[in-house]
């Protein structure tokens, strides 16, 4: 049975995000384009060249709870990496990450062409969804189907 568009894209997300390097939480983003042609992964983890939170995390973010003291924690979110890995922001139409981003990233995938965000697992901020839906953008949560298996999601 062949995956439609975003579960092949999801399950390329999920795969990224197991690259992560912290400790807090595995997201990861696959930026497409209108095409459905890959332009960028990303996931979340450390700043090249800095000790992964993984190895034992110098920051003082690494077990605060979710969606609060994000500047505590040295990670770079994964659709920060994703779009610091795209050559083109204007080519961008829909962006697939495990957990739906956060204000700052939803900010940043606003000032790009990204028309799309669909996501697996729902965010501490939800004012994230009502800043993509005032521009007119649309915001799926997708229910993953089993083409993939079940689906292990590692958050703090």
């Amino acid at each position: 049975m062949r995956p439609d568009r975003d579960a092949w894209a999801m399950g390329m997300a999920i795969i990224t995000a197991q690259r992560r390097t912290c400790v807090r939480r595995a997201v990861g983003c696959v930026l497409l384009n209108f095409r459905g042609h890959v332009l960028a992964t990303g996931y979340n983890g450390v700043a090249s060249g800095q000790p992964h939170c993984s190895e034992g995390c110098p920051c003082s973010g690494a077990f605060s709870p979710s969606g609060t003291n994000l500047d505590g924690c040295n990670a770079i979110h994964a659709e920060q990496n994703a779009l610091l890995q795209c050559t083109n922001v204007w080519e961008i139409h829909t962006a697939y990450t495990t957990t739906a981003p956060c204000i700052t990233c939803c900010k940043l995938l606003l000032n790009t062409s990204c028309q799309r965000i669909v996501y697996l697992e729902d965010y501490v901020q939800p004012e994230s969804k009502t800043l993509w839906l005032s521009a007119g953008r649309e915001w799926s949560k997708l229910e993953f189907p089993s083409v993939f298996g079940e689906i292990v999601h590692a958050s703090h």
